[in-house]
């Protein structure tokens, strides 16, 4: 008796130490069957911004390839206000269940530094991927004496604090773009900010303001008519687009920066649904329709790992909380 005894608690022990394996083996065989079965009902793609905007364009092309690819719509939903917070709490409070995702852009490692969030930017969400990367472009009003990005950093730090710079308004990726330039390259401007990119461009052309860092696909056309002057890209890399331009490097500033989208969901989601997803989207990123309208508005695809993209995400949230702390940025 006390020999059967003493079988079934070894028995019962092996099974205690056991279960958890089992356990872990049945959830992953129930995510893969989940993942077989997935999608079986059309998707939304939460986009935390106004429709037409550049970050809207990128999400409509995607959703189409996406919906080819996975067989199941991808509908786009615009869900604008506080400089994206609100699109992006929708997103994350979802199910996470792959039926719900949501596309972001730099602003999103930016927040963090700047607003009260009510979720965690890297503990609430599951990377999916990035969709494509696009350069800044150092650019100067035609009246402003300097013809390379040496002969800027020259003028201003000859006239500290006379030289303006316009963004798209106080606390977004161009302000603190340009912050993190002037630093690095040791000197100062007076911030004008917009609301919005377009108003701001459109002085900084006219010649209301002095400079700013614009996006490809508004620059270009205005050097093709000489109505700006660009002096560099900021990127480690020459642009395809405009080959002729040289890097912020190159003048001698160790400086660069990109902008990006990618693609989250809700924490929790099923890694077989991540991995899918993810091999989704790096597969229509470089589709013809996608790389042509990247190539068009100086951006390029950038496929990838969701590991990779979590990384750039934590490491600039980092970033431009140390830029935000340290030009003293607020917003109301």
């Amino acid at each position: 008796m006390a020999e059967q005894f003493g079988m079934y608690a070894a028995c019962r022990k092996v099974g205690r130490a056991l279960l958890p394996a089992a356990l872990a083996l049945g959830l992953t065989a129930g995510q893969a069957a989940h993942a077989d079965d997935y999608p079986s009902q059309p998707i939304k793609l939460i986009v935390p911004f106004a429709a037409g905007g550049g970050n809207d364009g990128i999400a409509r092309l995607l959703g189409q390839l996406l919906s080819d690819g996975l067989k199941q719509p991808v509908v786009v939903e615009n869900r604008p206000g506080a400089g994206g917070k609100l699109g992006v709490e929708q997103g994350l409070r979802a199910a996470p269940d792959g039926y719900t995702l949501t596309l972001i852009s730099n602003s999103y490692s930016v927040n963090p530094s700047l607003y009260k969030l009510p979720f965690d930017p890297v503990g609430d969400m599951t990377p999916i991927g990035m969709i494509a990367r696009a350069p800044f472009f150092v650019s100067v009003n035609p009246k402003v004496p300097v013809e390379t990005l040496a002969d800027l950093v020259a003028l201003a730090k000859k006239k500290p604090g006379v030289l303006t710079y316009a963004s798209s308004g106080t606390g977004g990726i161009s302000h603190l773009a340009t912050e993190a330039f002037l630093k690095t390259a040791g000197i100062s401007m007076i911030h004008v900010p917009y609301k919005g990119s377009a108003p701001a461009l459109t002085d900084t052309v006219s010649g209301q303001v002095d400079a700013m860092l614009t996006t490809a696909g508004s620059t270009l056309p205005y050097r093709a008519d000489k109505r700006l002057k660009v002096l560099a890209v900021t990127l480690p890399q020459r642009v395809s687009s405009a080959p002729d331009i040289p890097t912020v490097r190159e003048a001698g500033v160790p400086y660069d920066v990109t902008v990006w989208y990618g693609i989250i969901a809700p924490k929790d989601l099923p890694p077989a649904i991540q991995a899918k997803l993810n091999a989704a989207i790096n597969a229509a990123v470089v589709l013809p329709e996608m790389a042509d309208r990247l190539k068009a508005t100086g951006e390029a695809a950038a496929p990838g790992s969701p590991q990779d993209f979590r990384d750039q995400i934590v490491k600039e949230i980092t970033l431009w909380g140390d830029v935000v702390r340290e030009a003293g940025v607020t917003v109301n």
